[in-house]
């Protein structure tokens, strides 16, 4: 016990200590020598946050192994920021355009003069996006500020106007910005107008604090008051003092709060038009009003606003804010329509919960594509399942042959795609609810995840067209995917070795396809001998995908040309790397296994053969990712309607 103690108590010193090394202490004299050797010190707000979010580092999202991915963007010049990497999944652009107005911002240009208004549907992450900065910036080392300073602002400020041309030079950097009141009262009758005595210490961005985080939330219309923004004048100190005295003044409304860092205003045109335009204010002019008469307060702040798309829209029709409409960078934020990433929003929610139940394979993915159906724009090019695939960076495949479809004009084609649909909130109130209903096997499936997701859908408030399609996604379409899921996952479990069969098929496939394209003989790797291509065998696989007849020729063709150009550019060559002949592959081993698969998941009594089989099935599942209560539940759902007599 006492060496528990021990352990504590050394936490908690190592932790005092390292943080009070970073705290500093001295004059604006020792200041200016600080910043001599290091210019880059005195930045702005959105050069700060630039700089934060890069020096994470920055990677192009081709630079992957994931083949989908490669697919999905060939050579677009996406950048993937890994200050958001860990968290946000599948809205690359959006961040990137989030990144871009801080890059511009920190130049100094016209958008370092305006909002940056995160606009999109409920639950698309736009109040993620925004604490992930807040939390960047409270991870950030401290910043120099005027000690005693209300707004904690830049030391740089105490240098008269007559000398900062002399001391940008002595400097290397720019002095932007004016004293607050009250540290220009402190000045005059505290140090006698000796600002290089005025004291400076070391401040850490705090949300919790209100150090450089300002929060504004949504505020009654009827009793709105500009105090949030800019502070107020404490009354009590009326009866002490005059009204023009600053030591009357609190500064201590978002604006002020946020000086140097950040401020976010939630659900923004909830608020009265004259809360806007002094936000507008603040970013435009870089000052707000003082509370009374105490004129303007210069601010260094970056303001990130937020709403949903109908309140942009209802704020856009009135032709009397235009004034603040030219002062509003508009990003869309968008939900995910990529499933792979979508699968790894829920994956986070779950790892950052108490959700300690199982989760059987491939239920996120099911509750993914539900989602993401429902996000999408119908289109006459394709139906939304292949839409959904093409859009995950997958190869979809129609009669033997690829689909081209190209997915920039599909997405070119849509209008308002991802701005509407299932919200992952939904989704995960689902989960829940599939849990409550399974807390004795303590596990979750896709077919009682999707049964939540039905029920859920008939009580929610949705259109009646809306409604049906839901549930035409849910009842029919997923059904079918999930069977066919579930019957590749039997199947993998029913045959031995099936990695190493699928790439045995895919080898032999190879030497007697390409002995018919080249009219030559087939060596017998075994034996030696050499035999005629056997197109029976070749046929065999083909057919799995309706190639027939005629066809064949030039199937076989295909496939010996894309394999051998994937060889000369030195990637691996197995059974996954053609698309066309994976499926085939993976469907004739299903075929062949899929009546002993039938006979034995279904039969009620089973002789000793039979048995041995179905508990080696059941011991592959078990490893492949499944509980012994969602292999019982996956199993009677398959006999029940994946091999209907």
């Amino acid at each position: 016990m006492a060496g528990e103690l021990n352990n504590f108590e050394r936490v908690i010193k190592e932790d005092r200590a390292a943080r009070e090394a970073k705290q500093w202490r001295g004059t604006l004299l020792e200041y200016l020598e600080i910043v001599k050797k290091d210019p880059t010190i005195p930045k702005l707000s959105h050069a700060r946050i630039y700089d934060m979010v890069i020096s994470a580092g920055v990677r192009n999202i081709q630079e992957t192994d994931d083949p989908r991915t490669k697919r999905l963007y060939k050579d677009e010049p996406v950048k993937v920021f890994n200050f958001f990497a860990d968290e946000f999944f599948g809205i690359e652009r959006t961040i990137s355009q989030i990144v871009r107005y801080f890059h511009s911002a920190s130049l100094k240009g016209e958008e370092s003069r305006q909002v940056l208004y995160l606009m999109g549907p409920v639950g698309s992450g736009k109040s993620s996006l925004v604490e992930r900065l807040q939390r960047g910036l409270e991870q950030l080392e401290p910043i120099y500020a005027i000690d005693g300073c209300p707004m904690h602002e830049e030391p740089l400020h105490l240098i008269p106007r007559h000398l900062r041309r002399e001391f940008e030079k002595m400097l290397g950097v720019h002095v932007e910005g004016d004293l607050c009141p009250v540290c220009r009262y402190r000045l005059k009758e505290e140090f006698g107008q000796r600002y290089e005595e005025f004291p400076v210490t070391t401040r850490n961005f705090s949300k919790r604090n209100r150090i450089g985080i300002g929060v504004v939330p949504p505020v009654d219309p009827n009793n709105q008051d500009t105090s949030v923004l800019i502070g107020s004048e404490d009354i009590s100190k009326l009866d002490q003092y005059s009204e023009g005295d600053p030591r009357v003044l609190e500064l201590n409304g978002a604006l002020n709060v946020g000086n140097r860092g950040m401020v976010e205003f939630i659900e923004v045109f909830k608020n009265e038009t004259e809360y806007l335009h002094a936000m507008i204010t603040a970013t435009q002019e870089k000052v707000i009003p003082a509370p009374g008469r105490h004129g303007m307060v210069y601010v260094d702040t970056c303001i990130v606003a937020h709403s949903n798309e109908a309140e942009w829209q209802k704020f856009k029709a009135d032709h009397t804010n235009e004034a603040i409409l030219d002062r509003i960078v508009v990003v869309k934020v968008p939900y995910n329509l990529r499933l792979s990433e979508e699968v790894k929003i829920y994956q986070k929610i779950i790892r950052n919960s108490d959700f300690r139940a199982h989760v059987a394979p491939h239920t996120l993915e099911l509750a993914s594509m539900f989602a993401i159906l429902s996000r999408l724009e119908p289109t006459s090019k394709c139906d939304l399942m292949t839409k959904l695939r093409l859009y995950n960076g997958e190869e979809v495949v129609e009669k033997g042959r690829t689909k081209k479809i190209d997915v920039a004009e599909l997405k070119d084609d849509t209008k308002r795609e991802g701005m509407s649909g299932i919200s992952t909130r939904f989704i995960m109130k689902a989960l829940d609810n599939a849990l409550s209903d399974n807390v004795t096997g303590n596990c979750i499936n896709p077919i009682n995840v999707r049964e939540a997701l039905i029920q859920m859908t008939k009580e929610a408030d949705f259109p009646e067209d809306t409604k049906k399609q839901y549930l035409e996604f849910l009842q029919d379409t997923l059904h079918k995917e999930y069977l066919e899921l579930l019957e590749k996952e039997i199947t993998r479990a029913f045959v031995y070795s099936y990695q190493e069969q699928a790439e045995a098929l895919f080898q032999n496939y190879l030497d007697h396809a390409e002995a018919y394209v080249n009219k030559t003989k087939v060596r017998d790797r075994n034996t030696k001998e050499e035999l005629a291509p056997d197109e029976g065998f070749l046929k065999s696989i083909e057919e799995q995908i309706a190639i027939i007849g005629s066809a064949a020729d030039g199937f076989r063709q295909e496939v010996i040309a894309y394999l051998w150009a994937s060889s000369r550019r030195g990637e691996r060559v197995s059974y996954r790397s053609y698309e066309p002949l994976k499926e085939a592959i993976e469907k004739k081993l299903m075929t062949s296994v899929r009546d002993i698969s039938r006979i034995i998941t279904k039969a009620r009594t089973r002789d000793a053969e039979q048995t041995d089989k179905y508990h080696a099935m059941v011991q592959n599942l078990l490893e492949n990712g499944y509980c012994e209560s969602c292999v019982d539940v996956v199993l009677k759902y398959a006999a029940n309607n994946l091999w209907k007599d």
